[in-house]
């Protein structure tokens, strides 16, 4: 899902990928053999039931981001040891549920989002679980339909961010629209995530197939001639091409999110970044507990613990998205300078479960042949 993310998990241990999934194979398992539902309370996530084991692995995104004092109040609380194994973007990461899911990489996972979601369901990666936490009635209403098997946790808009000061430099008018990409004035200067490896860059081509319609391939032709720069992950566009201040690439107009503009901030509180809101695409991020996960039990108090109030009232200022939970407040700020799109560009999940290979494929051959 995020939303400018911080580009490496904080002061806490990851595991690295390959002695994960050696040691997913491990029969010496302290979780209970029949799964229990945990139920989560504002101030005690997941507060210790019986047959939670004492480990717990979650494999997430690589911009995955948890307060030190969150994550130390859930160990504590549950008597879990909390190991965290970030085998890369979106896009990299359910290839890597799928590739591993006869040896499961963890227990549970956070940062499937709902343009790869369906392919790890039909893979039957995840085991069905309904939270009963707090904020678990306000995650329904993103629910992957005809599922069970993944519970929402945060969401945000997948849009074009522009470096403002570049722009005033430069005497040259911010676009507005996907189709101001490209005229002339722009050439070179947009960067962009591959769609076969990382979720926004999947979720911004759905925002031009949406757009587009059925021009959508000469769409990207003719942006790819106007000299479109593509990269394997959103860090790599963000934090590497962005010319913003903090930054200082060569790319003003990079792909990111509607919330990232906050991110970026000076002690004054002026923010050097904007999002295109016009290019959007609304993005939901889930957690899920893993089929053939040695400590489900565990799993399901994580998804728990990610919809308590603490994990969620956590969420916009270290992974810069929006909660599913209504009860926590959003940054006063966000108002002004991150706005959700009022019309962002959709398609139904079941267009994108039919389409989506089909379309990432097409892509490849006229943007990376």
């Amino acid at each position: 899902m995020r939303t400018v993310r911080t580009a490496a998990i904080a002061a806490i241990t990851i595991s690295t990928l390959a002695l994960a999934a050696c040691s997913s194979g491990d029969p010496d398992s302290e979780s209970s053999d029949t799964p229990t539902t945990a139920t989560a309370s504002s101030s005690e996530p997941t507060a210790a039931a019986g047959g939670l084991g004492t480990e717990v692995t979650v494999v997430t995104h690589d911009s995955f981001a948890v307060p030190d004092d969150v994550l130390a109040a859930f160990e504590e609380d549950s008597g879990l040891k909390v190991t965290f194994v970030a085998p890369g973007d979106g896009g990299t990461l359910v290839n890597q549920l799928i590739l591993t899911k006869d040896a499961p990489l963890g227990d549970v996972v956070f940062g499937v989002d709902n343009t790869f979601a369906s392919r790890a369901i039909d893979e039957d990666v995840f085991a069905d679980y309904a939270s009963s936490a707090p904020a678990a009635a306000q995650a329904a209403q993103y629910a992957v339909p005809d599922s069970a098997a993944l519970t929402a946790i945060d969401f945000s808009d997948v849009c074009l961010n522009v470096d403002n000061s570049w722009f005033e430099a430069n005497d040259v008018a911010v676009p507005a629209a996907l189709d101001d990409l490209l005229k002339p004035e722009y050439k070179g200067l947009l960067s962009v995530t591959n769609p076969a490896t990382s979720s926004p860059g999947l979720a911004f081509l759905l925002a031009t197939i949406s757009a587009e319609g059925d021009g959508w391939q000469d769409y990207w032709t003719a942006l790819n001639d106007n000299d479109l720069r593509v990269t394997s992950s959103w860090s790599d566009t963000y934090y590497t091409d962005f010319s913003a201040p903090n930054y200082g690439g060569d790319y003003p107009i990079v792909l990111s999110y509607a919330s990232s503009p906050p991110y970026e901030a000076g002690e004054d509180g002026t923010t050097p970044t904007s999002a295109l809101l016009d290019t959007c695409f609304r993005q939901v991020e889930y957690a899920g507990v893993l089929n053939g996960a040695k400590n489900p039990a565990a799993g399901q108090a994580v998804v728990d613990w990610m919809l308590s109030d603490d994990f969620q009232a956590s969420i916009p200022e270290n992974m810069y998205v929006y909660p599913v939970s209504t009860s926590v407040a959003i940054p006063a700020s966000w108002e002004e300078s991150a706005p959700l799109a009022t019309t962002p560009w959709t398609l139904t999940p079941a267009e994108i479960t039919a389409n989506r290979d089909d379309w990432i494929q097409q892509w490849t051959d006229i943007v990376t042949p």
